[in-house]
């Protein structure tokens, strides 16, 4: 008798859910968040920098404009890694909901189960 398409094995259903629970395991998104937080508090503080040596020099200070690259720069990596973070987020997101569907299916989630009979 010819298996219906849609229906999946428990073993191929736990497999599943082996592969889902390790490429979740690593959260590439979290990785991404931390590059842009950290490269945003640096272009922070060389823009306050960059702002002070033209405020108090007399001449053009080239050191100021050394700066103020670094923080556009650093301002424009910021974003990339952002963007990075949230395409990511969003396919975890998704690989999430995944995991708890397979986990509904294959009723790991009901206490009822876990009970001796």
């Amino acid at each position: 008798m010819p298996r219906p398409v849609n229906v999946d094995t428990p073993e191929e259903l736990r497999s599943q859910l082996e592969r889902l629970q390790g490429s979740l395991a690593a959260r590439q998104s979290i990785l991404h968040f931390a590059h842009a937080g950290v490269a945003t508090l640096v272009a922070f503080i060389l823009a306050g920098a960059a702002i002070k040596l033209f405020w108090d020099s007399l001449r053009t200070p080239v050191l100021g404009f050394v700066a103020a690259a670094g923080a556009l720069g650093l301002v424009v990596y910021s974003l990339s890694h952002y963007l990075k973070g949230r395409r990511e987020l969003a396919g975890e997101l998704k690989r999430y909901g995944d995991l708890l569907e397979l986990r509904r299916r294959l009723r790991l989630d009901n206490p009822s189960l876990l009970l001796p009979r």
